[in-house]
């Protein structure tokens, strides 16, 4: 069988997706939109565009080449944006490292990843105090720091600082073309065991998720929508896979943007306030804590929509957000799909739905965005069916997907099994397409030979009026071979007063009334102090694991 190529004029203008063509339409259409940092500094993009060619030249004068590696240590920031754009644009790779790993594990990845040239942000300095010496890749180190921040002591030498660097340098840079599949950045997985595992993306997979996101989140009406009037502020790190890549979108929409600096509950809600932030994505976690926070009660939050990832959002803190006007929905991805591959956006006729009822799509893990291909399969890659509850592995086709774990063939081999992206986690799927995560692979609690979700007992537990966070991990048991545990951590005030009892009699009127299955009556409370998290936020089961079981 013979393909035919379109013909191409020897003079005609090999376009490239790079991530530098992102910058042209904010620059004609929003020149003077503003770009804010903690409420305190305010760009506009046409400073953003000069700032990028700026740390193009200073980069350059560092050494920095095609190829080479700089990675970043730094809050949620203006300059982190910059980075996102200037450092790839150079054709070099932008490691974003998390700062909430260990010492031992940042380490690991700056060596791993081969890092060139390291920029910090003073707060960070301690950190790499802690293993001085020991850095063996980096030629240059340069720092970030904020107009308020005290230098603390340190052994580094710096190259110089962030802001006396920019102004020094020419305000001009040729950015080059090259090929698309060229890696853009790298990150490290925030597994729960082992070492941490490096992703790449390439600027092509990047301008595509991009894209793709883009069309999904400005298809709806009104419900979920991203538009051009919004104001964006993440309360993703950076840091974590490229904030969900909600910066590149919002800077191609040309939005205002709300950049926080460290997360404090306080501050966060002061900024939806004063700059009248109205789009913004985060962990349950991160809004569990705004939602407890004093100040919440200060803050019109009416006009504010809020896309959930990282973990299940439980059903209560969903009505809990919609009740204060907050338009809250789901959304799917993981450290190597980029992250995006489904949202969980109301249909037109369930906008009047009464909140009990929109809690429960607005829950479910969404319906796949375009260029998304998901299925859901058994252990012979066979497609599950897609009526009930039937679950199946979900494994996923795009083109953003990492195409393997850097310098790690055997895993990559793994992850990629049967041409399929595996994520080890267990789904169904209804009639109308949406995506229902019921657990991980590795999560799912075997009783007596059924397969019971954590997720779903979790969520029902969390109705209960006096529970605040809960996780349930399954625990040996002789007869039935696993039962749940059910960590509970109560509200303030609800310590002394709800009982293991009480709780358990909860989860059995839930299964009278057929909402979860008849083994979970066999679940064990345990009230505890706090639910061990993972550097960002999301519930870490293997710690609870290891020190509950």
């Amino acid at each position: 069988m013979t393909f035919k190529k379109i013909e191409r004029t020897e003079s005609a203008y090999d376009y490239q997706l790079l991530i530098k063509q992102l910058l042209q339409a904010p620059l004609v259409n929003a020149p003077d939109q503003e770009i804010v940092y903690r409420g305190t500094q305010r760009f506009t993009y046409r400073d953003l565009a000069l700032r990028i060619h700026r740390l193009a030249n200073a980069l350059t004068a560092l050494g920095v080449k095609p190829g080479d590696t700089v990675a970043v240590m730094d809050y949620d920031s203006h300059r982190y944006l910059e980075c996102f754009f200037a450092v790839p644009m150079l054709g070099a790779v932008l490691h974003t490292i998390n700062v909430r790993f260990s010492p031992e594990q940042i380490l690991y990845t700056i060596d791993h990843a081969e890092d060139d040239v390291l920029l910090v942000n003073a707060d960070f300095l301690q950190i790499l105090e802690q293993v001085k010496g020991r850095i063996d890749t980096v030629k240059q180190f340069v720092l970030l720091q904020d107009e308020d921040a005290n230098l603390p002591r340190t052994h580094f030498e710096f190259a110089g600082e962030y802001e006396a660097l920019l102004a020094a340098a020419a305000d001009r840079f040729e950015f080059p073309d090259f090929d698309e599949n060229t890696r853009a950045t790298t990150f490290y997985t925030t597994g729960t065991t082992g070492l941490p595992k490096g992703v790449a993306f390439s600027h092509r997979q990047l301008v595509l998720h991009t894209f793709g996101v883009l069309a999904s989140l400005g298809t709806p009406a009104v419900q979920g929508r991203f538009h051009r009037e919004d104001v964006y502020m993440p309360i993703t790190p950076m840091f974590h896979v490229h904030a969900w890549g909600m910066p590149y979108i919002a800077t191609t929409m040309g939005v205002k943007q709300v950049y926080p600096g460290r997360y404090v509950p306080e501050h966060l809600l002061e900024l939806i306030e004063s700059e009248k932030v109205t789009f913004s994505h985060c962990v349950p976690t991160i809004l569990h804590m705004l939602m407890k926070s004093p100040k919440i009660d200060e803050v019109d939050l009416s006009r504010w929509k809020v896309l959930i990832g990282g973990s299940a959002l439980p059903k209560s803190l969903c009505l809990s957000a919609m009740k204060r006007g907050i338009d809250i929905f789901s959304g799917y991805g993981m450290s190597e799909t980029c992250p995006i591959l489904t949202i969980a956006h109301l249909q037109p006729g369930d906008r009047g739905l009464p909140a009990e009822e929109q809690v429960e799509i607005r829950c479910k893990t969404g319906v796949p965005i375009p260029l998304v291909e998901l299925r859901t399969v058994n252990d012979r890659m066979e497609d599950v069916p897609r009526a009930g509850a039937a679950v199946g592995e979900v494994v996923v086709r795009t083109p953003w997907l990492t195409q393997g774990y850097m310098k790690d063939t055997k895993t990559s081999e793994k992850l990629w099994a049967g041409g399929w992206l595996h994520t080890n986690d267990v789904a169904w799927i209804d009639g109308q397409g949406y995506v229902k995560i019921t657990d991980r692979t590795k999560d799912v609690i075997k009783i007596g030979g059924e397969w019971i979700s954590s997720l779903e007992l979790e969520d029902v537990i969390s109705a209960h009026h006096s529970v605040g966070e809960v996780a349930v991990i399954g625990m040996p048991d002789d007869k039935w071979g696993e039962r749940p545990l059910a960590l509970v951590v109560p509200k303030p005030g609800q310590r002394g007063k709800v009982t293991a009892k009480e709780i358990v009699h909860h989860v059995v009127d839930y299964s009278d009334r057929g909402v979860i299955g008849k083994q979970v009556v066999l679940v064990k409370v345990r009230f505890v102090d706090a639910i061990d998290k993972t550097s960002v936020g999301k519930v870490n089961k293997v710690a609870l694991r290891e020190k509950y079981l």
